[in-house]
């Protein structure tokens, strides 16, 4: 493997199948330090985890102290807007996030308010109104904290890109991540400054999404799995591209050697960065990674974007 340092911006680690739990029915022991000696030897050197409510936000921070190289967001996600009504006191609710994220910015974990926007796939879960007033509220938590912004966009485009340029002066920078979105859709997140697009196996499904993502320039874009979510499987368009693998094994038969077949973690984020240069038609997959990793660090890390880059410069 060529030397690559790669930031995977969303691992839902908090999720149950990093604790062997999938639908309920334990397969396997809790891994996620397994989980994450893959990833750094794949050239993952920091990842951030997601959080996507009060709870599970809690949870994130919790999981981010356990290792130097995590970190995690502070938000709610979209589908799960409810939680501030549902909860009795949605102003407690808001404050309650904001003491959460600046505890965590005290600890030097919490690094983005998310994920949040919106998402009118799964309005079953949560209606658009609700999803709307919750998203601008939380650029609140973002204007306070000063924060950057982890951002969820899934057939919404027209109202989320309204919503956030109407609240443009109250964030520092945002990423849209798990993009799979139209070249429309990219053109409108493009036009609005400091938003990057977040690129993961679900950006690379179908030929479209990988001419979609051909147009994304690369110093406005980042890689993330939204593992255990969105991998980049055999019956994808972006499959042709990869070049590193790793032996898998079903949950049921789990070896600790192996991953998971068909749950996705952050070693793959390698995947990611292969099929984003193969079909960019891009040779240095090392010098692809330093200005992915840079763009990264602007955002999220910006305190480390001098060390970071010279270290890169100097091939450490």
């Amino acid at each position: 493997m060529a030397t690559v340092r790669m930031i995977d911006i969303a691992v839902n680690f908090t999720d149950g199948m990093f604790k062997g739990l999938y639908n309920g029915k334990q397969c396997h022991v809790s891994d996620i330090a397994t989980v994450l000696s893959r990833a750094w030897a794949a050239g993952v050197d920091r990842i951030i985890v997601t959080g996507g409510s009060l709870e599970e936000s809690k949870e994130a921070l919790t999981i981010a102290q356990t290792d130097a190289r995590l970190f995690c967001t502070v938000g709610v996600h979209p589908t799960r807007c409810k939680e501030f009504d549902e909860s009795g006191d949605p102003d407690k609710h808001f404050q309650a996030l904001l003491s959460l994220a600046k505890e965590g910015i005290q600890k030097g974990k919490v690094v983005a308010i998310g994920e949040c926007g919106l998402d009118y796939d799964r309005v079953q879960f949560c209606p658009p109104e609700i999803q709307k007033k919750y998203f601008e509220k939380q650029f609140e938590l973002a204007h306070a904290t000063k924060l950057p912004m982890f951002l969820h966009m899934r057939a919404a485009a027209q109202d989320f890109c309204e919503i956030v340029e109407r609240n443009r002066g109250r964030f520092t920078a945002g990423v849209a991540h798990s993009f799979t979105g139209s070249a429309d859709d990219c053109d409108k997140l493009l036009s609005i400054s400091n938003m990057y697009i977040g690129v993961n196996g679900c950006s690379l499904k179908t030929t479209e999404n990988l001419d979609v993502v051909r147009g994304i320039p690369v110093e406005r874009m980042m890689i993330e799995t939204d593992s255990p979510y969105c991998g980049i499987k055999n019956s994808h368009a972006g499959i042709k591209f990869v070049k590193s693998t790793w032996p898998s094994k079903k949950k049921e038969k789990y070896d600790q050697e192996c991953i998971v077949k068909d749950r996705n973690e952050p070693c793959l984020v390698r995947q990611v960065l292969e099929v984003i240069a193969g079909c960019k038609g891009i040779s240095d997959v090392s010098q692809l990674s330093m200005t992915l990793y840079q763009n990264t660090c602007r955002v999220f890390f910006p305190q480390d974007l001098d060390s970071a880059a010279d270290s890169l410069l100097a091939g450490h």
